[in-house]
C-alpha cells in the first residue's frame, strides 16, 4: 500500500518516470553525442566543465599527468565509456591527461570509433596491455607502456616527473619509476576533487534517481506471497536498464528473517504474507550517475506487527534526524557527533556509515558513527554541492527481522534538498508524519 504522495513524497513522479526520460531524450540536438552523458542540457559543457576540474587539481598537486585506469574516473574527465562491467575488473583500458596537451585514450583494439565524437579526446591509441596477461608478457608490455609515457612528456610538458595513477598493475608503476619517473597513487585526488558536484551532475543525479523511483515503483507493485526475491530483483533491474540506467551494483534484495542481519542478497526464497521486504537500489543509472535509497516494504495481505512498526519508526527517525542535522560548514565528526543515537540492543548491527558521498558510484565522504570514527572515518568538511546517502539498518543480533531505509539528498546553502522522494510505506508508520 503507498503512503498518500500529497503527505509523503510524489509517487506520479516515478509512475510518470519513462515519459519524463523519453522527453528529455526527445530534446538531443544533432549526433555523435554519447549515451554516456546527459540529454538535456549541453553535454559538452559537463565534460568541460570536469576535465578542468581534473587538471585543477592536478596544477594543485604537480602532476604533469594523470592516467585513468578507474572507468568511474575515465568517464568523469572525458565522457568517455566503452565495456564499462569489463574493465571494472581488467584495467588495462587507460587514458593520458596531462596538464597541458593532448588528452589520449589508450583503447581496447577495434573499438575506437565508440569514442570518436568526444572533443575532450585529442587523439586515440591501441592499449599496449591489453591481453598482456593472457599471454604472460606483462614484463614486456610495461617497457612498452612506460617508454611511451615517459615520450609524451618529454613531448608535451615542461620536465614533470610526477604521474599520477588511480590503480594499475604493479609492474606498470615500477616500469615508469625505471624510467626516472615518480609514479604516485592519485585516486584520492581525484575523488576529493569529484566531490562537490557541478549543477549539471545534479541534474543527471536527479534523473537517475527518477528511473530508480520508477524501478522500485514497479518491483513494489509485485510483492506478493509466492515470488521470490530474484524475481524481484528482475523486475527491478529491467525497469532499470530500459529506463537508460546501466547497472545495479550490488543485489541487496532480502525478505523476512533474510533481512536480518543486512547485507544478504537476492535469492530464491519465495516471500510470505507477513513479512518484510527491504531492498538498496545501489544503481549506476543514467549518464553513468549513482542512485542510491533504500525502502522496507510490507507484504500483505494481513498487518504488519507491533515488532515490525517499532523497527520501522526506528529507522525512520533515524535517517530523519540525521538529515535534520546536516549544514554545510560542518565537519565528518561533527555530523558523527550529533547523530540519532542508536538504541544499545541494535548497535552492533549498525549500517557500517552514518552517511557517505554520491556520484557516479559510492563516493567521499564516508562519515562513520561516532564510535568508529577513529577507526573508519576521516577529517572533512561539509560543504554546498555535496551529495550525501543518509543512511539506516535497525535489527538487533538474533532478531527475527529488520529495516533498511536511506535518502538520497544534496546539501545546500543552508541546509539540504532531498534527491529521493519515493513515498514511506504507511502501513509501516505507527504514526502520522
Amino acid at each position: 500500500m503507498l503512503m498518500d504522495p500529497s503527505r509523503h513524497g510524489r509517487i506520479d513522479r516515478s509512475i510518470a518516470a519513462a515519459d519524463e526520460i523519453e522527453l528529455l531524450q526527445a530534446k538531443l540536438p544533432g549526433t555523435g553525442l554519447t549515451d554516456s552523458e546527459p540529454l538535456s542540457f549541453e553535454p559538452k559543457e559537463l565534460r568541460r566543465k570536469r576535465l578542468e576540474r581534473v587538471r585543477d587539481m592536478m596544477r594543485d598537486k604537480d602532476y604533469a599527468a594523470c592516467i585513468l585506469f578507474d572507468p568511474n574516473n575515465q568517464r568523469y574527465a572525458t565522457g568517455s565509456r566503452n565495456m564499462f562491467g569489463y574493465f571494472l575488473r581488467n584495467s588495462t583500458r587507460y587514458i593520458y591527461v596531462p596538464v597541458e596537451g593532448p588528452v589520449i585514450l589508450f583503447e581496447y583494439p577495434q573499438s575506437a570509433h565508440v569514442s570518436a565524437s568526444l572533443e575532450t579526446i585529442d587523439e586515440t591509441r591501441d592499449s599496449r596491455i591489453v591481453w598482456s596477461s593472457v599471454r604472460g608478457a606483462d614484463d614486456d608490455t610495461g617497457g612498452l607502456f612506460a617508454r611511451e609515457i615517459a615520450d609524451l612528456l618529454r613531448t608535451h610538458t615542461s620536465g614533470g616527473k610526477r604521474v599520477g595513477l588511480d590503480r594499475c598493475y604493479l609492474n606498470l608503476a615500477r616500469s615508469l619509476e625505471s624510467l626516472g619517473l615518480t609514479a604516485v597513487d592519485c585516486q584520492q585526488d581525484l575523488l576529493r576533487a569529484r566531490a562537490v558536484k557541478l549543477p549539471e551532475e545534479i541534474a543527471c543525479l536527479k534523473l537517475s534517481m527518477i528511473n530508480s523511483e520508477a524501478a522500485v515503483y514497479e518491483l513494489q507493485q509485485a510483492i506478493r506471497p509466492g515470488i521470490t526475491e530474484q524475481e524481484l530483483f528482475a523486475r527491478m533491474y529491467g525497469a532499470v536498464i530500459a529506463h537508460g540506467g546501466e547497472m545495479i551494483e550490488t543485489r541487496l534484495l532480502s525478505s523476512g528473517p533474510r533481512t536480518n542481519p543486512w547485507f544478504n542478497e537476492a535469492g530464491s526464497k519465495r516471500l510470505r504474507a507477513g513479512e518484510l521486504v527491504a531492498l538498496d537500489t545501489d544503481t549506476i543509472g543514467n549518464f553513468g550517475y549513482y542512485s542510491d535509497f533504500s525502502r522496507t516494504f510490507f507484504c500483505g495481505p494481513g498487518k504488519p506487527t507491533g515488532a515490525q512498526k517499532s523497527l520501522y519508526a526506528m529507522a525512520y527517525d533515524q535517517v530523519q534526524h540525521n538529515m535534520s542535522i546536516l549544514k554545510p560548514g560542518m565537519t565528518c565528526r561533527e555530523v558523527a557527533e550529533q547523530a540519532w543515537s542508536i538504541p544499545d540492543r541494535y548497535f552492533e548491527q549498525r549500517y557500517t556509515s552514518v552517511m557517505h558521498g554520491c556520484g557516479l558510484h559510492g563516493e567521499n565522504p564516508f562519515i562513520a558513527h561516532a564510535a568508529d570514527f577513529d577507526r573508519f572515518g576521516a577529517d572533512g568538511m561539509i560543504g554546498p554541492g555535496m551529495v550525501l546517502c543518509v543512511e539506516s539498518y535497525i535489527g538487533e543480533v538474533n532478531g527475527a527481522e529488520g529495516v533498511k531505509l536511506e535518502e538520497e539528498v544534496r546539501v545546500t546553502e543552508s541546509g539540504i534538498e532531498r534527491i529521493s522522494t519515493y513515498p514511506f510505506d504507511d502501513q509501516l508508520l505507527p504514526r502520522e508524519v
